[in-house]
């Protein structure tokens, strides 16, 4: 019973973490003279009081679960892809670059073809990290948050010069956006609100790498590596291949999120000159709902939702109770660090309690006292 209780426990942590955040939030309206029960309701109501607040968090969570899906088999791997944002921003461009370029085929084709360029643009853009960290022992935090540097300046020169709208061209003050894409390439919606074609896309493949990672040889092996390298080197998988390969499929999942949020949302590209300007943070949220999801494919759905719901109510909370924007971005804050913070408590729980276990079974059993019996006696 006790062993039962704490993986319940275990399980409901990010939501008891979510909760204290919000608790914290609640503090804080307080302190600002608002009422906390008025503005959640009114983030609720934003997030889920209607058919079109349904859908905005839907289309909000579409690129978040795209991207947990990728953390989750990078993770799985035991290698941190912090580089979701420039792997995003990549796969924009090559499936932006699609739609400009191909414009007499059939929309079906260019928007296959370019969701296919923006999957294997996150994935050469993840892949470089991932060859990096196995055969040269670079360290991949380091290296996909310098891709993401890379990634944001491509993006800001391309949009200013080779794949500016050309109505902007001629104009003093340019934005830097891309021409828009023709409508038949337009991710079909589900009418009259914005939620698009790529929400089920993302279930579908989440579902998909549920079966990879456990279903299938590559996935194990995946998983046996970040367990443990050295017992898989030694069982004979190639541990630098299989590095390479969670990275691989990590950045393109969120290549496949940039993509996706180009012909669903956007219908083009466009910036402030940062990568959030584009990607809306989605590379860096992306990572907290795996974490939120357990590294689960499966549960990283109602991650998503959720922090999709987060994001989309926060703004009508704003309006709402007239609290300062910043304030928003300390609430969205605060949930991400009591999330990641409950996942490092829960390993850290898992390895005492596995220490504990194997004190208890390495330890020298007591000899039981002999009973004679009758039969002992003969």
């Amino acid at each position: 019973m006790r062993s039962k209780l704490s993986s319940l426990f275990d399980a409901l942590l990010p939501v008891i973490a979510t909760l204290a955040a919000l608790g914290v939030g609640a503090i804080m309206l307080l302190f600002l003279k608002v009422n906390p029960i008025e503005a959640y309701a009114a983030l609720w109501d934003g997030a889920f009081g209607s058919t079109n607040a349904i859908a905005e968090t839907l289309v909000k969570a579409t690129p978040l679960l795209l991207v947990a899906l990728g953390i989750c088999i990078s993770f799985r791997g035991d290698v941190i892809n912090i580089g979701g944002e420039g792997q995003m921003i990549i796969g924009a461009v090559l499936a932006t670059w699609v739609g400009l370029t191909f414009t007499g085929l059939p929309g079906w084709l260019v928007i296959t073809l370019a969701l296919l360029a923006g999957f294997l643009g996150g994935a050469v853009w993840g892949g470089i990290p991932g060859v990096l960290k196995a055969y040269f022992n670079v360290n991949e935090i380091l290296s996909t948050v310098m891709m993401n540097a890379i990634a944001v300046q491509l993006m800001n020169f391309l949009l200013r010069g080779p794949m500016i709208d050309p109505s902007q061209a001629e104009l003093a003050s340019k934005i830097p956006q891309t021409a828009r894409l023709l409508d038949e390439f337009h991710l079909a919606r589900l009418a009259p609100t914005r939620l698009h074609l790529g929400a089920l896309i993302a279930v579908v493949l989440a579902i998909l790498v549920y079966i990879l990672l456990w279903r299938t040889t590559l996935g194990y092996r995946i998983r046996a590596v970040g367990q443990n390298p050295n017992a898989s080197r030694y069982a004979g998988i190639k541990v630098p291949r299989y590095v390479v390969m969670a990275l691989l499929f990590s950045g393109a999942f969120a290549g496949l999120a940039g993509a996706i949020q180009v012909y669903g949302v956007n219908y083009r590209m466009i910036t402030d000159g940062s990568s959030s300007g584009f990607t809306g943070s989605a590379g860096f949220n992306g990572i907290v709902a795996a974490l939120f999801g357990q590294l689960h494919p499966l549960w990283s759905i109602p991650a998503s939702i959720l922090f999709g719901a987060l994001l989309v109510g926060a703004n009508t909370m704003q309006r709402a109770v007239q609290v300062p924007s910043a304030l928003i971005t300390v609430l969205n804050g605060l949930v991400v660090v009591f999330v990641v913070s409950s996942e490092i408590w829960r390993r850290r729980r898992q390895h005492r309690r596995l220490a504990a276990a194997k004190e208890e079974d390495s330890s020298p059993k007591q000899d039981q006292p002999k009973v004679k019996t009758e039969e002992a006696k003969l």
